[in-house]
């Protein structure tokens, strides 16, 4: 008997992509917002813009992707 890796139902099941398309950007928005805090210094708008535009090139190569075929619509 081969070794199979063993899945629960849940992880077989496919995601709602259009909440995690929506999660992504609300979440960029969010960081974004977070630029006008109380905080000195830029590291911190640093951080808060590169982990904005990692969210939203994540939304945007997703989208590409399936576009052109290249990811398959069911995951």
């Amino acid at each position: 008997m081969a070794e199979e890796p063993v899945y629960a139902p849940d992880q077989l099941k496919p995601g709602n992509r259009k909440w995690s398309r929506i999660g992504a950007v609300g979440t960029a928005v969010i960081l974004l917002a977070m630029l006008f805090g109380n905080h000195e210094g830029n590291t911190e708008n640093i951080w808060l813009i590169g982990t904005a535009l990692l969210l939203i090139g994540w939304v945007l190569v997703d989208v590409v992707l399936r576009r052109n075929g290249l990811k398959p619509n069911d995951q």
